[in-house]
Formats: structure tokens, C-alpha cells, sequence
């Protein structure tokens, strides 16, 4: 039987290191068969002079969290907020997503630990019905210094799927929140709390961190080695964070906090991640380094949504634009093959011949990219 063969044509194909424009290329069994510059050889989906770029992959992203928790101690149904969170997400861009899911319970911080096989069971039962547009694996974000965090990774790997693991230490006095008086200005903003009860919060923590952080660290890096778990470090901040990374075979560096360790990572072949927010904003919301000095020394990889699906595609162009040593198909690959790669994805990331037909249709308005289709798989999802 012959196969079925969709044209895109008239189209700026974003290909890993060139631009063709015009260029078309030819989808049969969701997979890119061929591609070309100039008129496509039979008519398709005229996108009109648009850029054609492949899907992005989504490596750390916090929005299934606004979904399901809108506002605090409200939490939504949770297969609505499963389907809503896939629909932003999908119309971003983004076709393949590691949903981002907490272990290790945090009482003090309001997220339940019930939360975590909430969620999980509402985004099964989306797979099982078919309802998602976005391919979805899972990214677990592991507190090392919580007391149930090896329990609830080793109970959560038996029912479902790992992809991802991040070594994360949220206490008061580490990484993110090396200064104490910094972390209890977020921590009472974000709960209401008094100063009091956030000293006594740090004290509970503090008593934590001794007692588990760095045996959970040891048992979850020899988790990951033995289930083939990707693993990233989260707020690297000094020149021993990152000795560390490379000893525990992390592959992603997300948010280093100082450029001395993004540098570090960078230079041992650990993927750097920083925030799409951070580029667009032109520096970080929270103080730390600005992802665009990053990039303007060679130090950038790959870019995540964090907590603003938009911003992918807003950040690959803003850099392409702002920095002069990067082009567009260098700020592209941020968003799509690097993170692909660094997630052992090789099926994906690229507009090549065999690779998966994930593909955005992105529009500029003036100097604003907006998203104008999505295929994954060759079938259009928006």
C-alpha cells in the first residue's frame, strides 16, 4: 500500500545549522521523509512564508502546578488540570514535555505529599483516553533533605514511568537560598507565615538537611544509574556542587546560581539550563545570573519554559536577535535538540529526514514569534 505523504511547503525551514527559504519537506507515517529548498514538487500546507521549526522538548517545567494549585490551599480537579496545563502547553510549542512532579513531602511549604500520586494518576488517565496532544514523560523533582523522599521515588517507579530525576535541596542556608534571610523573605511572602514561625521552619529544616541530604543524594544517583533515570543537578552554586555533578554522572545543570559553576558545568559537558523568563526579562526574577551573559560567552544549552510555556519561543528568537555570535538555528536548538539529546531522545529535535514530524508553524509579528500550528507525529495538534 502506498503511503500517505502530507507536503508543508513555502515555509523558512529552521534546520540545525541553516535556514532554507524558501523550503518544504514531505510527512509520511509521522516521520520527516524528505525535505528541500525552493518550490515544493506538488502542492501542501502553504504556511505563507512562516517559520517552520521543529517541536520543542521541555525538560523543567512548573505549570502543572499553577493548573492544579491556582491558589493556595485550592486545589482543582485533577484530570481538568492534567488537560488544561496539555493545551497551554501544546499551544507554546512544546510536543514533548517532562512533567515536572515533587517527592519528598514538604509540610511546612503547603504541598501535600498526596499531591504527587494525584497528579500522577490523573495524567495516566489521560494517556489511557487519549486526550493528550503533547508526548508527556516524567521529570521528578527529588528534596533530598525530606524524609520521604527514597520511599516515595522507589513507590512511585513501580506504578510508572521515570524519564528524569532532579537533585534538589530547597533548605534554608543551600544553593538557591545560600542567604537565610533572603529564603525567609520568600518563604513568609509566599506563605503568610510570621518571622517566628519562619525561623522555626528553618530550624526544622536545618535538622533535616544534616540527617538525610546526603545519603538520599547517594541512593537516588544510584537509582537513576540503575534504571537509566537522566539525571540533573538543581542550583549548582559553587566549584564543589559541580565536582559533585560530575561524580554523580548529572547530565543537566538546571539554574546554576553563579556564572563560575555554569561555566564549570559547561566545560565538563553537562548540559547548562537556564530560564526563558530569564531572557526575556533580561535577567532573573530572583537575582541570580542573567541567562543572556550565559549565552553571550558560550555557556547556554538549553532553555526551559520554567513557569512561562510562552517564553520558549520568545527566548530562542530574542537571543538570535540580541546576541550577535548566536544565530537563529544556534537559539533554536536551546529549545529543541539539546534538550532532546541531553534527555537520550534521538528520535527527535531536528527538521532531518527520519526524524519524528514534530514541527511548529511560528509567525513574527513585528518582532513577536507567535505560534501559528503544531504537528506532532505529522498530525497537526493545533
Amino acid at each position: 500500500m502506498k503511503k500517505t505523504v502530507h507536503l508543508i511547503e513555502n515555509a523558512q525551514l529552521v534546520l540545525p545549522d541553516q535556514i532554507l527559504a524558501p523550503g518544504w519537506l514531505a510527512i509520511a507515517d509521522g516521520v520527516i521523509v524528505e525535505l528541500g529548498e525552493g518550490q515544493a514538487p506538488e502542492r501542501g500546507t502553504d504556511l505563507g512564508g512562516d517559520y517552520l521549526l521543529p517541536g520543542f522538548t521541555e525538560l523543567h517545567t512548573d505549570h502543572l502546578e499553577s493548573h492544579f494549585q491556582p491558589r493556595p490551599r485550592v486545589r482543582w480537579h485533577p484530570l481538568s488540570a492534567v488537560m488544561a496545563y496539555d493545551a497551554q502547553i501544546i499551544a507554546a510549542g512544546v510536543t514533548t514535555v517532562f512533567d515536572s512532579l515533587r517527592a519528598g513531602s514538604d509540610a511546612d511549604g503547603g504541598v501535600p505529599s498526596e499531591d504527587l500520586w494525584t497528579l500522577a494518576g490523573a495524567l495516566d488517565e489521560a494517556r489511557a483516553g487519549d486526550y493528550l496532544r503533547a508526548d508527556h514523560r516524567t521529570h521528578l523533582r527529588c528534596e533530598i533533605a525530606t524524609n520521604d523522599v527514597i520511599e516515595q521515588v522507589q513507590r512511585f517507579s513501580g506504578r510508572h514511568q521515570v524519564d528524569m530525576i532532579s537533585l534538589m535541596d530547597h533548605t534554608p542556608g543551600q544553593r538557591q537560598f545560600r542567604d537565610i534571610a533572603l529564603w525567609k523573605v520568600y518563604f513568609t511572602g509566599r506563605t503568610a507565615r510570621t518571622e517566628a514561625e519562619a525561623n522555626a521552619v528553618v530550624e526544622r529544616r536545618l535538622a533535616l538537611h544534616a540527617a538525610n541530604a546526603r545519603r538520599h543524594r547517594r541512593e537516588l544517583v544510584a537509582f537513576a544509574h540503575s534504571h537509566g533515570v537522566v539525571l540533573a543537578s538543581h542550583d549548582d552554586a559553587t566549584p564543589e556542587h559541580v565536582a559533585e555533578s560530575i561524580a554523580d554522572g548529572v547530565a543537566v545543570a538546571e539554574f546554576p546560581t553563579t556564572h563560575e559553576a555554569a561555566g564549570q558545568s559547561h566545560e565538563a559537558g553537562i548540559r547548562v539550563m537556564m530560564g526563558g523568563p530569564n531572557v526575556v526579562r533580561g535577567g532573573s526574577h530572583s537575582g541570580n545570573i542573567a541567562a543572556e551573559d550565559l549565552a553571550r560567552e558560550g555557556l547556554l544549552d538549553i532553555i526551559s519554559s520554567d513557569y512561562v510555556p510562552a517564553s520558549l519561543v520568545m527566548a530562542a528568537f530574542m537571543l538570535a536577535e540580541r546576541v550577535a555570535d548566536i544565530d537563529l538555528p544556534e537559539a533554536v536548538r536551546m529549545i529543541t535538540l539539546n534538550p532532546a539529546r541531553a534527555a537520550h531522545l534521538y528520535d527527535r529535535g531536528a527538521i532531518a529526514i527520519g526524524q519524528r514530524a514534530d514541527c511548529v508553524q511560528v509567525h513574527l509579528a513585528d518582532t513577536v514569534p507567535i505560534i501559528r500550528r503544531v504537528w506532532r507525529q505529522g498530525r497537526q495538534v493545533v
